[in-house]
């Protein structure tokens, strides 16, 4: 039995918690190397022209989202092709946060829904905190919740 599995066993609170936080390190750390994509249709014409350069997905959804038909299309979308591509996929509910993690433009605020992040050509960035977040997404999966959610700590 791994870590992860103890903390997701004993303390389910606590794992997404940790989790949490390898999130936001991950997509600051991403954003500082450019491997970052943000936004629904840029992330799809990513997944489109460069599958294998995708290594995670999180979607956003907010209140003000939650009955938009189009964008729960795009989810069911991009979910699928996550899956078919073994790409690891989280949801957080946060957007307003998660726009603030990875936006540096006001058009990346107003689409957060989907973010990206991509391995460069170079293979010249890794990430622990990434590594442990593919592991509790695995793990998750053993447990059937397909895309986990993740709350991201506060500032």
């Amino acid at each position: 039995m791994t870590f992860e599995e103890v903390l997701v066993q004993s303390a389910p609170e606590l794992a997404h918690g940790c989790t949490g936080k390898s999130l936001e390190e991950v997509l600051v750390s991403a954003k500082h190397n450019d491997s970052l994509t943000v936004g629904v249709y840029e992330c799809a014409k990513v997944m489109n022209l460069d599958p294998d350069s995708v290594s995670f997905c999180v979607l956003a959804m907010d209140e003000g989202f939650e009955w938009d038909i189009a964008l729960q299309i795009h989810f069911t979308l991009i979910q699928s092709f996550c899956f078919d591509n073994n790409i690891s996929i989280v949801r957080v509910s946060d957007m307003q946060r998660l726009a603030d993690i990875v936006g540096d433009k006001a058009a990346q605020l107003e689409d957060a829904h989907c973010v990206l992040i991509t391995n460069p050509a170079d293979e010249s960035w890794e990430d622990p905190a990434l590594e442990k977040l593919h592991l509790f997404c695995e793990e998750s999966h053993r447990l059937n919740d397909w895309v986990p959610e993740i709350s991201l700590p506060e500032r």
